[in-house]
């Protein structure tokens, strides 16, 4: 009796810490993907989309400290089996922005012309990663 109370504690216990880091998993910036982004918000949030204009969405629950950022796309390649840099566009924010969206404007077209699957990037000035998130492009 006292050896399956102390497996069942054990059992418990190791549960709880699975469930501890789990909840806490989340605690970097997250980049998704919507249509537009609107008066009432974001429009058409998914990962999957027909070729055309996008806009990358960002959200933290912290201020990201960033101003010169950049939104990047590496296409994957089947016959490399690899991704590959494909476009890359420049933002200006705000230090304190926590909620930021990325669309088309003059020097940024945001568009994925060819179905596929792309790797999305926001990089800070030294290009380095701050979230990144896989979308699949149909017809």
């Amino acid at each position: 009796m006292k050896k399956s109370r102390m497996l069942f504690s054990f059992v418990l216990l190791l549960t709880f810490l699975a469930m501890h880091s789990t909840v806490f998993a989340q605690n970097e910036p997250v980049l998704y993907f919507c249509e537009k982004y609107g008066r009432n918000g974001e429009v058409g949030v998914s990962d999957r989309f027909t070729t055309g204009y996008l806009t990358v969405m960002v959200k933290s629950d912290y201020a990201l400290g960033l101003e010169d950022v950049s939104i990047q796309f590496d296409k994957y390649n089947y016959r490399t089996d690899e991704f590959e840099f494909y476009k890359k566009f420049d933002y200006v924010i705000s230090e304190d922005m926590s909620y930021v969206f990325f669309e088309k404007n003059d020097e940024s077209d945001m568009k994925f012309e060819d179905p596929g699957f792309y790797r999305v990037f926001l990089l800070d000035d030294r290009d380095r990663t701050v979230a990144s998130a896989l979308i699949e492009i149909i017809r």
